[in-house]
C-alpha cells in the first residue's frame, strides 16, 4: 500500500507548485483523504484549541460519558455493537448563524477560541476548494458559488473524545461511514490515533501528525464532481489506552443550495452522462440523517427518484 498522502501547503507558493497540485489531485481521485502541514492556521491556535478541549472534557463531559456507558452497559458488551458509538461530543454550528453562545458549560475563553479557530478553518476551506476548482478545470470560485445557497455555507464543528475503551473488538469509535457535506477539515490528536479509511477493500490508518490538519470530501463534491472525487467510507477504532481528541469541522453547502454535476465537468465527459441527482442539500441531510451508516449509493438513488417532483431552478448567489 502506498503512503497516506501528506501535502506541505508551503511548497504551493514555490517552484514545486505543480507536484504539489499533482499530489492533492491523485489524494482526491483515489484516497478522498489527505493531511495537510505547513498551512494557515497558527499553530499556537492549535495548541491552545486542544488544550481547552481536553480541559473541557475532563471537567465536563467525562462524567456524563461513564454515566451513558454504565446505562447503556457497554462495559460488559458480549456480542458487537452496532448501533452505538464509543463517543463523547458536542457540536458547535458556526454559519449561517453561530450557537457557540448557546452551549452550555464553555468558559468564555474557550468560546472565543473556537469562535477564531472556526474563522482560520473557514479561510482553509475557501482556499482548497479553489484549488480543487483549478485541478477540475473548473473556474475559480464555482464551488464556493454552489456552496453558497441564498444565506452562505453550513460550517459546523463536530468536537469528539474517544476514551480508553475496555473491548474496542466489539464496540467501535464510530461506525463506518461517508460524510454528507462537502470538505471536512479535521484536527486530530497526534498522539492516539484511531481514525481509518477504506482503499482499496483495505483499512488504512490515517497517521496523526502533530499540527496538521486531514482532509476528506464528502458525498456533495463527489455528486458536484460527477464521480471523479469520491466520498470514501472511514471508521474510528476506539483504543484500550488514550484518550483521542478529534475536531472536524464541516464546510457544507447552504441549506438551500441546488447540487448537481458541474456542467462543465458533464460536458467534459460526454460518454458519461451525470451519473448523480439534482437536489436540494436540505433533502439530502434529512434522508442523511436515518441512513448515515449505510452505502450511499442508495440515498444517491433516493434523490434521484425525488428529482422529477421538486422544482429546483438553480439560486441565484450575491
Amino acid at each position: 500500500m502506498e503512503n497516506f498522502p501528506v501535502v506541505d501547503m508551503e511548497k504551493l507558493n514555490g517552484e514545486e507548485r505543480n507536484a504539489i497540485m499533482e499530489k492533492i489531485k491523485d489524494a482526491c481521485e483515489n484516497w478522498g483523504f489527505f493531511e495537510l502541514v505547513n498551512h494557515s492556521i497558527p499553530v499556537e491556535m492549535l495548541d491552545t484549541v486542544e488544550r481547552m478541549t481536553k480541559e473541557h472534557y475532563s471537567k465536563c463531559m467525562e462524567q456524563k460519558f461513564r454515566e451513558m456507558v454504565a446505562s447503556k452497559g457497554l462495559e460488559s458488551a458480549q456480542s458487537e455493537m452496532n448501533d452505538v458509538d464509543w463517543e463523547s461530543t458536542f457540536f458547535l454550528r458556526h454559519r449561517p448563524v453561530s450557537n457557540i453562545s448557546e452551549i452550555p458549560d464553555l468558559d468564555d475563553e474557550y468560546r472565543k477560541v473556537m469562535k477564531e479557530f472556526a474563522g482560520e478553518i473557514e479561510k482553509l476551506a475557501e482556499q482548497l476548494l479553489d484549488l480543487l476548482c483549478e485541478n477540475l478545470g473548473l473556474e475559480k470560485g464555482y464551488l464556493k458559488k454552489v456552496f453558497h445557497g441564498t444565506h452562505g455555507p453550513t460550517l459546523g464543528t463536530k468536537v469528539s473524545n474517544y476514551p480508553p475503551c475496555p473491548k474496542p473488538d466489539l464496540i467501535k469509535g464510530l461506525r463506518a461511514h461517508t460524510d454528507a457535506g462537502g470538505i471536512i477539515l479535521l484536527f486530530q490528536d497526534d498522539e492516539v490515533s484511531g481514525l481509518q479509511l477504506l482503499k482499496d477493500g483495505q483499512w488504512v490508518d490515517v497517521p496523526p501528525l502533530k499540527h496538521s490538519i486531514v482532509i476528506n470530501l464528502g458525498d456533495q463534491l463527489e455528486v458536484i464532481t460527477n464521480g471523479k472525487y469520491k466520498s470514501v467510507v472511514h471508521r474510528v477504532i476506539a483504543q484500550t489506552d488514550g484518550n483521542r481528541m478529534s475536531i472536524a469541522s464541516f464546510y457544507n453547502p447552504g441549506s438551500d443550495a441546488v447540487i448537481y454535476p458541474a456542467p462543465a465537468l458533464v460536458e467534459k465527459d460526454k460518454e458519461k452522462c451525470p451519473a448523480y441527482p439534482k437536489f436540494v442539500f436540505e433533502d439530502y441531510m434529512k434522508l442523511y440523517v436515518g441512513l448515515k451508516f449505510q452505502e450511499k449509493e442508495p440515498r444517491f438513488e433516493a434523490m434521484k427518484a425525488m428529482e422529477s417532483s421538486v422544482n429546483m431552478d438553480p439560486i441565484a448567489t450575491a
